[in-house]
């Protein structure tokens, strides 16, 4: 226990002194090769290298019932429905709706192949790869977080876990590419679909001026993980309720500290992250191709689905790769691609990604309910 807690915190610690180093060597290195990845990797490297096997040490029943519990309490509380005003109606519609399609397509792809080649879907079915296409929705749409929560959620193993985030991971960096390119060619696509050309206004919302208390809000966040910790009810149920008691502490307590509460969510999904880590065995990294075929097809699919929704809403086109970042990309990359467009869009690219960060988890239950049904 006492091992583990070592190599944690030491890999924890080496990222974070990393992510603050400004050299470019570095930040090219954290577009391909993210933080979270390192934080999960690196525990890996040191068992593998001393031999070490931690896979069933005790922290990962602390990780699985307190940790993973109180990285859900925080994430939710950081979303203020009040930052929705800057957006508009029919940029929130596009969004959701692109989390809608990616929710559904894996269950409605694999029922496809079952249907063109049932030997091919009972393999599949029967090696429960499907579990590895949850993380994903999770990750796409919620990040880090929905994608640990529902990875414990649909029981996905250790091996297809690491197939996953290595696949998940390249995706998203070819998917990012893509989208840089694609709003940049934003004034054509509202040519070719004939969408309108009006931007948005810019934001004049603003928060109320209302003192943040940073000591209490971490007080009221550590006594509700403890308390859940204590109640023996199952790990579902303690998702679903903290993230509604996260989102009440975060839009009703007026002294809610966001900031404060955003950033130590980042670091225990970094906490997770190395945790897991410590089960992870290099000589089980094989992507099955099945996998790959999927998530492209899904990728392609879920944009060309946003793109019949903006024409049918009659939105600016640059809300397409904006809304498909802030659902794949995240709060990073999703007011990057914005600003290579409209660097006065980037509020409501970040607002967009907060509300994919507190809805993922939702989502990835919809996708095992379908996939529960096919079963």
């Amino acid at each position: 226990m006492y091992l583990s807690i070592l190599i944690v915190f030491l890999s924890v610690v080496f990222i974070t002194q990393i992510q603050k180093n400004s050299s470019p060597i570095l930040k090219q290195l954290f577009n391909w090769f993210p933080p979270i990845l390192f934080a999960y990797v690196i525990p890996a490297i040191i068992t593998h290298s001393f031999d070490l096997d931690l896979g069933s040490s005790p922290i990962h029943y602390y990780s699985k019932w307190l940790i993973i519990p109180l990285a859900i309490l925080t994430v939710m509380s950081a979303m203020s429905f009040s930052q929705l005003k800057i957006v508009g109606l029919k940029p929130i519609i596009l969004f959701v709706s692109g989390s809608f399609i990616i929710a559904i397509l894996p269950p409605v792809l694999v029922k496809i192949i079952g249907i063109f080649n049932p030997a091919l879907y009972a393999d599949f079915m029967s090696a429960e790869l499907w579990k590895g296409l949850v993380p994903i929705v999770g990750s796409w749409i919620g990040g880090s977080t929905s994608q640990l929560v529902l990875k414990e959620v649909v029981d996905c193993s250790e091996e297809l876990f690491v197939s996953v985030l290595v696949l998940d991971n390249i995706l998203v960096n070819i998917w990012t590419i893509f989208m840089f390119q694609m709003i940049k060619r934003s004034d054509q696509i509202n040519r070719w679909l004939q969408l309108p050309t009006a931007k948005p206004p810019l934001s004049s919302y603003a928060e109320k001026d209302t003192k943040k208390s940073s000591s209490v809000t971490l007080a009221v966040i550590a006594l509700v993980a403890v308390c859940f910790f204590i109640i023996d009810i199952s790990f579902l149920s303690k998702v679903v309720i903290l993230s509604i008691i996260g989102l009440s502490l975060g839009n009703l307590v007026s002294f809610w500290d966001h900031k404060i509460v955003l950033k130590m969510g980042g670091l225990l999904i970094l906490i997770i992250m190395a945790i897991l880590g410590l089960k992870l065995n290099f000589n089980a990294l094989e992507i099955p191709t099945m996998l790959i075929l999927i998530s492209v097809i899904w990728l392609v699919l879920h944009y060309i689905g946003m793109m019949l929704i903006a024409y049918y809403l009659k939105i600016h086109a640059a809300w397409i790769p904006i809304a498909s970042m802030a659902n794949l990309g995240g709060i990073s990359t999703a007011p990057a691609v914005t600003a290579a467009y409209e660097k006065q869009w980037m509020p409501h690219a970040i607002v967009l990604s907060i509300l994919s960060m507190v809805s993922g988890t939702a989502w990835g239950l919809l996708t095992i309910y379908l996939f529960g049904y096919m079963i």
